[in-house]
């Protein structure tokens, strides 16, 4: 079934979960006994991410199969484009159909690196530039998938402006996205503001999930943000820096998940159809975000 027939049948607000395959395949279990331990908060779906650059697929679709055809979650597949050709996605859509995978996250991916650890364009993709490209082939040629894309509250951090980002999200979505699940953000203003942006653009019927990452350490946080791009609050970053040197990680956790159930409300209230949670692979942390959302 495709996602966003599930999102549209929902009667209330649902959780959804984002996880990363272990590199090390002995790692693998202690993984699944993860994904087994959140099943307990009843995901609407997860979805499972690839490496850098597409990099990684085949791991991709053997936990996504295992996690739907042996756990019984709904299973969403990111699907990368900035290296790929025709011949290479059609290749990789098979292999998930064949795994009864039939929902994917499209997405460029990072522009690739070469040997000095430099960007390098001439290693990019010259069928799909942009994420917009891969969701229109799809349509075009894999019509039985369900297809989502990001959405960047804050913009991408190589768009040169809020109104070009929003333009490039609401081209995905006019080219054939079902919805969109947003990059992890710590300003709620900043979905909220998206949210009505689109609706004033005419968007009205594609749901934009927010993504939530509860702050677990200071050094997780600063990792995370070097990685994709994301912006804190200077106010929220004092006072985590300063948790963390009255209490270490533990208190910075404490200050973390009181932050992401304020966030969780706020975009629940405002109307979100449901939140997708970043876990990091972490059970536990999510669980008890959930429990003091009761």
């Amino acid at each position: 079934m495709h996602i966003v027939e599930l999102i549209k049948k929902s009667e209330k607000p649902f959780y959804s979960l984002e996880f990363f395959p272990p590199k090390e395949k002995e790692k693998w279990q202690e993984f699944y006994a993860v994904v087994k331990k959140l099943k307990a908060i009843n995901p609407l779906f997860v979805s499972v991410t690839c490496g850098a650059g597409g990099t990684g697929q085949e791991n991709t679709v053997e936990i996504a199969s295992e996690i739907k055809n042996t756990l019984g979650l709904e299973c969403m597949a990111h699907c990368t484009c900035v290296r790929s050709d025709k011949v290479k996605m059609d290749e990789y859509l098979n292999q998930l159909r064949n795994a009864n995978i039939n929902n994917i996250l499209a997405l460029r991916g990072d522009k690739p690196k070469n040997a000095d650890g430099e960007i390098d364009e001439s290693l990019m993709s010259h069928d799909y530039k942009y994420a917009v490209d891969l969701v229109r082939y799809v349509r075009e040629n894999h019509k039985d998938f369900g297809v989502a894309v990001a959405a960047y509250p804050a913009p991408h951090p190589e768009s040169i402006s809020f109104a070009e980002d929003r333009k490039h999200l609401i081209e995905k979505i006019k080219t054939g996205a079902d919805f969109a699940i947003t990059q992890l953000f710590f300003d709620s203003r900043e979905y909220l503001a998206l949210v009505d942006e689109l609706k004033k653009e005419g968007i009205h019927d594609c749901p934009i999930i927010p993504g939530i990452l509860p702050i677990q350490s200071l050094a997780s946080i600063k990792h995370t943000l070097s990685l994709c791009g994301a912006n804190i609050p200077g106010k929220y970053f004092l006072q985590l820096e300063k948790a963390h040197e009255e209490g270490g990680s533990e208190k910075v956790r404490e200050i973390g998940l009181n932050y992401a159930v304020q966030q969780i409300k706020t975009m629940l209230e405002y109307g979100a159809k449901g939140i997708h949670l970043y876990t990091l692979n972490k059970a536990d942390l999510c669980l008890e975000l959930i429990d003091r959302l009761k």
